[in-house]
């Protein structure tokens, strides 16, 4: 889902260079999960002359907006993705940190028979797997533990 111009200015944000680029970097990066420090290393690393102290303003502003959502994974380290149209998880890796979204219709329901069983109707939830990924480096880690 590609955020335009004007769906910044719907949000009450002015078309800035700096919320553009930082809206291409989340919306074009491999990696669809990025800290604000990811975003601000890659902005220098393109020549753009942007500080830390904006990066972090603009993304509280996208997530006052709706457009962005912010994750806190186990690490305690915030990031950050363009808000989805369609509800996923996450399963995170301990070591290096890479983050895979799924979907699950059995772990969908079950959540669902768990609220009823406890007097609860759904309005959201966030399920974040942790664990390690099948990289060498990852798996070395977990037998090292």
């Amino acid at each position: 889902m590609a955020i335009s111009n004007q769906d910044l200015r719907k949000a009450g944000l002015k078309v800035t260079l700096p919320r553009i680029k930082i809206l291409e970097l989340l919306e074009n990066s491999r990696h669809h999960h990025l800290s604000a420090e990811d975003i601000y290393k890659t902005l220098l690393e393109q020549g753009e002359d942007v500080g830390l102290a904006t990066v972090y303003r603009v993304l509280t502003q996208f997530e006052a907006a709706g457009i962005i959502q912010r994750h806190h994974f186990e690490n305690n380290h915030s990031v950050f993705e363009i808000m989805q149209e369609d509800h996923h998880d996450h399963i995170v890796c301990q070591n290096c940190n890479k983050v895979v979204e799924f979907t699950n219709d059995i772990i969908e329901h079950e959540q669902h028979e768990v609220a009823k069983k406890f007097g609860f109707e759904l309005t959201g939830h966030s399920l974040n797997l942790y664990g390690y990924c099948d990289a060498p480096a990852c798996q070395e880690a977990f037998r090292k533990r």
